[in-house]
């Protein structure tokens, strides 16, 4: 009996690790730069330290352009938006830069942080990359609740938003109080790869959360507002709550009434045209 189960509790740590390698959500810099290579772009990928903190993103495009920042969800890390940065519509007009959110793909991996602490690296990232032209900022799930932030922080430098699908209204977000047992070890381990950081982050915007309403007043730039009716993940009201709470701002908004929370995929062509026209 006991020869039984042996070989399945030998094979634990081994699909542990299979677990841990498969969930990374990265993709390394050399294949990206020759899948984009492939396509005769350039893509170039930059590390900075910012704020005692590894900051890694990849951009296509002239440094002379308006700036398009994509900023992904939860899990998650630069590639969500490549398509993006492989139109070439979008590389004839804007410099595209794609980034690894704090925790995630190369932006030290592994831990994720409260929305001040990400929003602080990215503003100061922001800073690195501005050249006098606008810049939009595109974010997606928990990237379109950092987006309204940083617009309502920096008004003189974002030019506009394009929230896809983001999470802001507090009576929305799920309590999932299960997720503080896998904030500390040994019980984070049990968390694969990217979901350990991704965990952190989730846990810690149920109080982020409760703080947005008052930076979406403050928002003054173009908003564009995203989201899908059947959204399982982040429920469509906050979408109506963004559009009654953006009460400065010029407010578009899209409700499909399909392709649940994965927008930036399902409906890339629509997307593809509101960023063709910013």
């Amino acid at each position: 009996m006991r020869k039984r189960y042996l070989i399945p509790l030998v094979l634990l740590p081994v699909l542990f690790l299979a677990a841990n390698l498969l969930f990374t959500m990265r993709t390394s810099d050399a294949k990206a730069v020759s899948k984009f290579a492939a396509a005769g772009i350039t893509l170039t990928p930059h590390y900075l330290r910012i704020l005692n903190n590894n900051f890694h993103y990849v951009q296509v495009g002239s440094d002379t352009l308006p700036a398009i920042v994509f900023i992904h969800g939860s899990p998650g890390s630069w590639d969500a938006f490549e398509d993006y940065l492989l139109n070439p519509a979008l590389r004839r007009r804007y410099r595209l830069i794609s980034i690894d959110r704090p925790g995630f793909g190369y932006s030290d991996y592994g831990r994720g942080l409260n929305l001040h602490a990400e929003c602080c690296i990215i503003d100061a990232f922001l800073d690195s990359v501005q050249n006098g032209k606008p810049i939009y900022l595109v974010g997606h799930s928990l990237g379109g609740s950092i987006v309204p932030v940083l617009a309502a922080e920096r008004p003189a430098l974002v030019t506009g938003i394009v929230i896809l699908a983001g999470a802001v209204d507090p009576d929305m977000e799920p309590a999932e109080k299960w997720r503080k047992y896998f904030i500390h070890a040994p019980m984070r381990y049990l968390l694969p790869g990217a979901m350990r950081p991704s965990n952190d982050e989730l846990y810690y915007f149920k109080t982020d959360v409760l703080h947005i309403k008052e930076k979406l007043a403050q928002v003054t730039c173009r908003v564009y507002i995203i989201h899908a009716v059947n959204d399982e993940l982040v429920d469509v009201k906050n979408a109506y709550y963004m559009k009654s709470n953006f009460v400065n701002a010029q407010v578009s908004d899209t409700i499909f009434p399909s392709g649940n929370h994965f927008i930036p995929w399902n409906h890339q062509p629509y997307i593809l045209k509101v960023l063709e026209g910013l």
